[in-house]
């Protein structure tokens, strides 16, 4: 049964206000400000004492200080003592939402639902006071942060405000507060749907204080000097009658009758052909966004109420909430990372190969760095049109707003190309982007060791090769180290950082700082065949091409695959990498572990045809090409999609096992790690381990599991 307002008290909560003993709570002061007319406007500022280092957050506690607040605020409202309420926060943050680490930590879903309940008893309250409520939105605002000003009648916000956003899909649950169904009532549906679905499934895309304010989430907007003077001000106008307030982004009537019903048919196919089917938040925020376009409030919440009930009892919110741990916290201490203290400056920058993915490794290090890059390649041509793209890529920068002119013209400066070895003499890092062939690549880094001096650092982007065997002819191997990006390189956050037995402290300490200099994770891998994210895409695309050449329909191999949630099909990802790379990937883990990786004559065929899918004019694929099944014909043993999905995963639990028992990582942590930073493994999967634990692969593989049950969320 719903908890709803009339029926509650805060007796309601004892439970879940137990849960937590170690709660920081968030406080709710009050203090009166005296405006127009000889009427008071309540400002209740929420503040948890930390500094700003520590947002506010909403526990249970909080929220029971917040409504038990609230409720003093009524009383006095209706003794005329108040004119108004509103809502702030602490300097530069208003609230962060719910503690997500204690959210995971529920015992069952019926206390999830009742967390779900208290929200809307504790928020509806700003309903129900008996005065406009306001909230003047201050600094960030996320989840239940959202929810308060959502819940209020009237909303200010500060234009800087950095970050703003309803981030719950992308951790796999859903607005449970009132977001899911406020907010496309306030700002239509399609607005709606941007901030609840596609802005968490890019990345957990937020809005900024300008663009809140453009969608209507809040009704004014006023830069940072005097913010809380003006909204104070606002508002007064507000109450006195002398402010009207617009707001044109509300659904109507057409939209309601016409509209609303095809967005949402749109989102739900663009939701299918992105992600499949596999996530189950984003389809039950759509089933609330849905039904918010006739629903009254109290529905709406109770839909609420048992949707987040649902997922927080769920798999894939547990799922999400250790990969959310693995990004927030993993990443930022990296295991077997020496000490920063050891790293050496890098004052200058060198680029072997003026390529498009030189190119990209240039335009990072000069943007992200700020000190001189200087390229090469074979010949003058080559490397003036690798200088000239980057200078390019710079002013078009400099065109999109995202740059000013003077740092256009000093990043333009900082890039220079030239033949000479000679001129790499000063750089402290040179790292090589030229095609995958060991002989090239040892010879060039032992040209240009001849010119720089022993301690400078010499990486490698090599996705396939040995880092050792490439600093093989080096007179200092022990300044080799692999630094392997992901394409494309500005957006990718992953850096598999290698090490060889002969690399030393200081470069792989230079490796790890410099790493984070340009906004990127790494995780350190011992050097083998594929190093961690290409020897487990290896693996499936290994099974997939096998399972094809025996027979398997291309189409059931992808319908074995999309129960693991992955971004796109094993051929799908071939042909984004390219197919001479994969075949090129695959001989590579065949030679080295020719009993787990097969090698596929038809992958080379299919290479030379050049595709897989036979596309339309627009590029959208329309199914297998004539030419692509006529090569992989005569297959003799086909496998069912479920026989090949099971096969699939014990493969996988197999080499991950194996991977840590040599130690090519630390843990399978670092594994889940750098599968969702550097493979767009989902959220809601947690990676592969906590998965292949769900699903009994690992016990089949190797009669164990890599986490407790608590971790992967078997309930």
């Amino acid at each position: 049964m719903t908890v709803t307002t009339e029926t509650t008290t805060s007796e309601s909560f004892t439970k879940i206000a137990s849960l937590d003993p170690d709660e920081v709570m968030t406080y709710s002061f009050i203090r009166d400000i005296p405006i127009s007319g000889g009427k008071t406007l309540a400002l209740l500022t929420l503040d948890n004492g930390k500094d700003h280092t520590r947002p506010n957050t909403l526990g249970p506690k909080t929220l029971l200080e917040f409504a038990r607040v609230l409720d003093e605020q009524k009383a006095r409202a209706a003794r005329g003592e108040i004119h108004g309420l509103a809502v702030t926060g602490k300097p530069f943050i208003f609230a962060a939402g719910a503690d997500l680490s204690k959210v995971s930590e529920l015992p069952d879903r019926e206390t999830g639902k009742q967390m779900a309940q208290l929200g809307h008893w504790a928020l509806g309250k700003l309903g129900e006071l008996g005065v406009p409520s306001f909230t003047f939105i201050n600094g960030l605002a996320l989840g239940g942060g959202v929810e308060i000003p959502l819940n209020s009648d009237y909303r200010t916000i500060d234009s800087s405000v950095p970050a703003l956003a309803l981030p719950e899909v992308f951790l796999g649950i859903i607005p449970g507060w009132g977001g899911a169904w406020l907010l496309p009532n306030l700002i239509g549906i399609e607005n709606a749907l941007e901030v609840v679905i596609s802005n968490p499934l890019k990345s957990n895309r937020m809005l900024k204080g300008p663009q809140a304010f453009e969608l209507g989430i809040a009704d004014a907007m006023f830069g940072p000097a005097n913010f809380i003077e003006n909204s104070i001000a606002w508002a007064d106008g507000v109450i006195n009658g002398t402010t009207k307030v617009k707001r044109p982004n509300e659904p109507g009537k057409i939209e309601r009758a016409i509209k609303w019903d095809i967005a949402i048919g749109v989102a739900q196919k663009t939701l299918e052909s992105r992600i499949g089917k596999v996530a189950q938040s984003p389809y039950r925020a759509l089933e609330l966004l849905k039904a918010a376009k006739n629903t009254d409030k109290r529905t709406g919440f109770a839909a609420e109420d048992e949707a987040l009930a649902d997922l927080i009892s769920g798999d894939q919110f547990h799922a999400s909430i250790y990969a959310f741990n693995l990004v927030q916290k993993r990443a930022k201490r990296p295991a077997g990372a020496p000490d920063k203290a050891l790293a050496r400056k890098v004052t200058k920058v060198g680029v072997i190969g003026a390529g498009l993915m030189a190119r990209q490794f240039a335009l990072l290090f000069v943007r992200r760095l700020q000190v001189p890059v200087v390229i090469t390649d074979l010949d003058q041509g080559a490397t003036d049109a690798g200088v000239a793209a980057i200078h390019k890529e710079i002013h078009d920068l400099l065109e999109k707003g995202r740059i000013s002119p003077d740092e256009s013209n000093r990043l333009t400066a900082l890039v220079t190309g030239t033949t000479n070895k000679a001129d790499f003499a000063d750089c402290d890092w040179v790292i090589e982007a030229i095609y995958e062939e060991l002989e090239a690549k040892q010879n060039v880094f032992a040209e240009v060791e001849k010119f720089i001096s022993p301690e400078a650092v010499l990486a490698t982007n090599t996705s396939s090769l040995s880092v050792e065997q490439i600093g093989a002819k080096l007179e200092h191997p022990e300044r080799v180290v692999g630094f392997h990006f992901f394409n494309p390189v500005a957006v990718m956050p992953l850096i598999e950082v290698v090490k060889t037995p002969h690399t030393n402290d200081e470069t792989l300490s230079t490796a790890m700082v410099t790493a984070a200099s340009l906004r990127k994770n790494a995780v350190i891998t011992k050097d083998t065949p594929g190093f961690v994210v290409n020897r487990i895409l290896a693996k499936v695309l290994g099974e997939a091409m096998h399972a094809v050449d025996t027979g398997t329909p291309f189409e059931v191999v992808e319908e074995s695959t999309r129960p693991f949630g992955l971004p796109m099909t094993p051929f799908e990802l071939l042909e984004l990498v390219g197919l001479k790379v994969g075949a090129h990937v695959l001989d590579t883990h065949h030679k080295a572990f020719p009993d787990r990786f097969f090698e596929s004559t038809n992958l080379h065929r299919l290479a030379e045809l050049g595709h897989i899918f036979e596309r339309d004019s627009k590029g959208k694929a329309k199914g297998i090409d004539k030419a692509a099944l006529k090569i992989v014909k005569g297959g003799t043993t086909p496998m069912t999609a479920s026989e090949l999905q099971v096969r699939i995963e014990d493969g996988l639990a197999d080499e991950i096992h194996r991977m840590l028992e040599d130690n090519v990582v630390a843990a399978a942590e670092d594994i889940d790690l750098c599968l969702i930073l550097g493979a767009g493994y989902p959220f809601q999967m947690g990676g592969a381990t906590p998965y292949l634990d769900r699903v009994g692969a690992s016990e089949r593989a190797f009669g164990g599991t890599f986490h407790t049950p608590k971790i992967v969320g078997v309930n």
